[in-house]
Order: structure tokens, then C-alpha cells, then sequence
């Protein structure tokens, strides 16, 4: 699911991204299941990217109102087929939405968007302003920050020539440690919450096939800020730098952490 920043081009593309589809969904339905069935509920789906997901997000949770919001227009592009019945989408941008709307709702619920979002800390003070009293809210981030695939991509944007096209920019790392949000949710008013650290096994035909999972998401952070012709030659040092560190095995064993948290007010 996608989050970026407005002011940047959108680098999202949703063939890309869902080449590996079976496995980014299963912490989608992970997620899931740890929300609280109620009557009817009102949901916000924040990172809906194509929609699809948060389709079976409305059905599910038999909700009576969904919305789904994303700032990538080719994401979105997809949703309007699920548009109805309660469900609907909107152009936005997370953080700005988070600060602006006065909405609330039963389910605030977030899949692999908000590690787009900085400081968590305050977003989260956002984000529980949006559940109502006894609502619940749903995120998962991933948490693969030390792989060799996210640690090449911080190493090749401090080298030349692409520190310097970047402008000195380097993607941080926004997330927290799970006990930092478990902390957070109880400074928060949260009465009950759960909070885990998950590894998900992805068996990948080659080692290759990491350079094609990032190009899905790490990587668009990279593209949409370096001018096309610089891109290719950042994937191209990418792939050089990673796969020796990568075992040539195959299929290729690729661990994905991620972080899954539910809390209720």
C-alpha cells in the first residue's frame, strides 16, 4: 500500500507491486483477524492502494461506511471498480488528512502504508483521535529495515554520483520498535492492546527476484526523487551491490519482518 508525498511524482506502479501479491497479502489478512467484529462499523482504510484489499476489508467487517485513502492517482486508478455499497476512496495524503479531518470512525486500520509517514509518535496522537471511544485501530509496518536489500539502498544513496542527485537524501527509517508502540499506545489511553514482531518466510525463485520485490515499493522512494536516466543507473549499482550479499540458492529463502499492532480504546 502506498504513501508518498505529495510535492514528488508518483513513482507507484500497481503491476509492479503486485507481482509478489500472495505474499504482501498475508500480513493483510494477519491484520485482520485481529480486529473485533462489531455492528456495522465505520472504516478507514489509510494506504488502500488499489482498493482490492480494502474491498475485502469492507466485506469482512461487514461494514456499514468504508473509505479508502491513498496518494498515489495510479493506485487509485484500479479502486473506482469497487466503488458502492458503502465503500469509497479519496486522494489524500495520510498525514494531511490525519491533521485535517474531524471524522471518526469504529476501525482505524493501516496495511505497509504508515512507515511512508514520519514521526510516528505524533501521527499515532493523530490517529487515535479518529477512533471513537471503544474503536479500534489496526497497523502493520514492516520492519526489514536491516536486510541487505534495505541496507544496500541506504549505502548507494550516500555514493556518488547518486548522493548528490538526491540532494544528500537518504530514506529514513520512521518506524518504531514494537515496544516503543506498545508504549505508545498505552500513553495514548488504549485499554487493550496487542503488539508482535513477525517474520514472514518468502520463498523467491532466485535472489534476483528481491531487486524486483523493492522496485515494488523501497525503491519508488529513490525513483520519484532522481531523473529517469540516473534511476536506471541507481537499479543498475543496486543489483551489482546486493546480489553478492545475497545466498545464490534457489529458490531464494527471503525473511520479511514486520510489525503487527491492534489496540482498543
Amino acid at each position: 500500500m502506498s504513501e508518498t508525498r505529495a510535492s514528488q511524482p508518483d513513482a507507484w506502479n500497481p503491476g509492479q507491486y503486485e507481482r509478489f501479491r500472495d505474499e504482501r497479502s498475508q500480513p493483510f489478512f494477519d491484520l485482520l483477524a485481529l480486529v473485533q467484529p462489531v455492528p456495522a462499523p465505520r472504516v478507514i482504510d489509510l494506504g488502500c492502494g488499489t482498493g482490492e484489499l480494502t474491498r475485502e476489508l469492507h466485506r469482512r467487517l461487514d461494514a456499514a461506511q468504508t473509505l479508502g485513502v491513498d496518494n498515489s492517482p495510479a493506485m487509485l486508478a484500479k479502486s473506482s471498480a469497487f466503488v458502492g455499497a458503502g465503500l469509497s476512496f479519496e486522494l489524500a495524503e495520510i498525514a494531511d488528512l490525519v491533521d485535517r479531518t474531524d471524522r471518526q470512525f469504529d476501525v482505524v486500520f493501516s496495511n505497509a502504508a504508515l512507515q511512508w509517514v514520519p514521526k510516528h509518535a505524533e501521527l499515532f496522537a493523530g490517529l487515535a483521535r479518529l477512533v471513537v471511544p471503544g474503536g479500534q485501530l489496526a497497523v502493520q509496518v514492516p520492519a526489514n529495515d536491516d536486510h541487505p536489500s534495505h541496507v544496500v539502498a541506504r549505502e548507494l544513496a550516500a555514493e556518488s554520483p547518486f548522493r548528490e542527485a538526491l540532494g544528500g537524501y537518504q530514506r529514513p527509517i520512521d518506524r518504531l520498535e514494537p515496544e516503543a508502540y506498545a508504549t505508545l499506545l498505552d500513553q495514548l489511553g488504549f485499554a487493550k492492546q496487542h503488539v508482535r514482531l513477525q517474520v514472514y518466510p518468502h520463498h523467491l525463485t532466485a535472489r534476483d527476484e528481491v531487486v524486483e520485490w523493492v522496485r515494488g515499493t523501497l525503491l519508488t522512494d529513490y525513483q520519484k526523487r532522481l531523473p529517469a536516466k540516473v534511476f536506471a543507473e541507481f537499479q543498475s549499482r543496486y543489483r551489482e551491490l546486493l546480489l553478492p550479499r545475497l545466498a545464490p540458492t534457489r529458490p531464494y529463502f527471503y525473511p520479511f519482518k514486520r510489525i503487527l499492532l491492534w489496540a482498543r480504546r
